[in-house]
């Protein structure tokens, strides 16, 4: 008997009920796609109730799965889409380990392409969860990724799965695929025996660094007992002394607000910032810009965006703020004028700029003591407002400009927000060692409603 019968075997006892294990709105595809596969035998006589008939199918795929996997993978070889992989998943999946185990072995010879190889990983059941668990350990972080994807779909939290986890952050390598998304879904089954892992004193120094990444990873700083919390207190104290200032690059997109050093304080107060703490610029870095959802306190079930704001060090005299700009600034043109100036009220100066490259916006904001006193837009009408600043080049002055055929204001400059920031205060590309730096960066919370530890994730310091 030919694949092709079986396959028109499973078809009818599907259609008829017979066969549970096949959803009967899914189309197990056509046989001919599958490629030549040699006879493999009748399973069974013609005679029996159609239930047997469906598990001695079955069971045949998976006596002959070293066979009949194969087969299967050489037909779609060339396949360049996942709609035709889908008649190989459905019996993959019908087949479950022995057949997990083949493809496996079939992408690690070189088989099955990596791309593939996820689509068909993807294919089985709660039967391969250990499997999965195994593969998420692979040092390759492809396979380990394939195996972090397995678990999560299925919603695994065994002890192999526990293991898999720790070993994932135990290395100094970054996280596979899907790995931080286990350690979030996971987080609360594993929160205790992660905790007594991290100090158990027959662990090794690498599984009890494992087990505390873990634990960051699925529930923030919130995840760990207090010693640990302390811990990494000290260790933020000690590398701020001696760190290079860095900041986030605005390369492609970008926003963030400047304002003086001397009088940096306000922004606080300006921004309705919450829960502020030291940090240092590399945690800064990663940190800016990401929001979570958290319940409002008497808020029958209401929940808020909460985001995290880095504030610099001093960086040549000015501090830099990024966060998320939904949060920071609002949405339209006037929330940005009403921003930079609330900002200068209590900053006494504010600077505000805005590249988007893909979107062709380039905007920048000068504001003193409440009133922007210079701003550019590219595309506006007008692009420029304002009175020019001494640093500035002027359209009019360029050398290719002739007034006889060429148009421009008088206040027209040259400058976007890429130049013009580094004429203003500090440019965000350019900031490292040369950098002369006083104080340290803060992280604060745009909503007083959930702490610093209620993020999850793994940030370097």
């Amino acid at each position: 008997m030919k694949i092709e019968s079986l396959l028109d075997d499973l078809r009818t006892l599907r259609d008829r009920g017979a066969l549970g294990t096949v959803d009967a709105r899914q189309d197990l595809g056509d046989p001919g796609a599958l490629g030549g596969l040699r006879d493999l035998g009748d399973p069974t006589g013609a005679d029996g109730d159609e239930r047997a008939r469906a598990e001695a199918v079955l069971a045949l795929l998976t006596e002959r799965a070293d066979d009949v996997v194969p087969a299967l993978l050489a037909g779609v070889a060339d396949a360049r889409s996942t709609a035709t992989l889908q008649p190989v998943i459905r019996i993959l999946a019908l087949i479950g380990p022995p057949a997990f185990d083949a493809v496996l072995a079939a992408w690690r010879r070189g088989n099955v392409k990596d791309w593939a190889a996820g689509r068909l990983l993807g294919a089985f059941d709660e039967r391969c969860a250990d499997r999965y668990a195994e593969l998420a350990t692979d040092s390759a972080r492809g396979a380990s990724g394939n195996g972090f994807a397995g678990l999560v779909r299925l919603r695994t939290d065994s002890d192999a799965g526990l293991r898999a986890l720790v070993e994932c952050y135990a290395g100094r390598r970054p996280a596979p695929y899907k790995a931080d998304d286990y350690a979030l879904m996971t987080h609360e089954a594993y929160r205790t025996r992660l905790r007594a892992l991290r100090r158990d004193p027959a662990a090794s120094p690498r599984i009890r660094r494992g087990a505390m990444a873990a634990l960051v990873a699925g529930g923030g700083a919130d995840g760990l007992d207090a010693r640990d919390r302390a811990a990494i207190e000290r260790l933020i104290r000690v590398k701020i002394v001696g760190e290079t200032p860095s900041a986030p690059s605005p390369q492609l997109s970008g926003w963030w607000l400047a304002v003086p050093g001397a009088s940096y304080e306000g922004l606080f107060d300006a921004l309705d910032l919450h829960h502020r703490r030291p940090i240092t610029c590399a945690t800064g870095v990663e940190a800016a810009g990401r929001d979570i959802q958290v319940s409002v306190p008497g808020g029958d079930g209401a929940v808020q965006t909460v985001g995290r704001v880095f504030v610099t060090p001093e960086l040549d005299g000015w501090r830099l703020v990024f966060g998320p700009y939904d949060l920071l600034i609002g949405e339209g043109w006037a929330d940005m004028v009403e921003t930079v100036e609330r900002v200068s009220r209590h900053c006494a100066q504010a600077q505000l700029f805005f590249v988007d490259d893909a979107g062709g916006s380039d905007v920048w904001f000068v504001a003193e003591e409440g009133c922007v006193i210079r701003q550019y837009a590219a595309e506006s009408d007008p692009e420029w407002e304002g009175d020019p600043l001494p640093w500035e080049t002027l359209a009019v002055d360029d050398p290719d400009f002739d007034p006889e055929y060429d148009d421009a204001p008088p206040n027209a400059g040259t400058a976007g927000a890429r130049t013009a920031c580094g004429h203003l205060s500090v440019d965000p590309d350019l900031v490292g060692s040369g950098t002369e730096t006083r104080g340290h960066g803060w992280l604060a919370l745009t909503s007083p409603h959930a702490g610093h530890g209620a993020f999850p994730g793994i940030l370097s310091i």
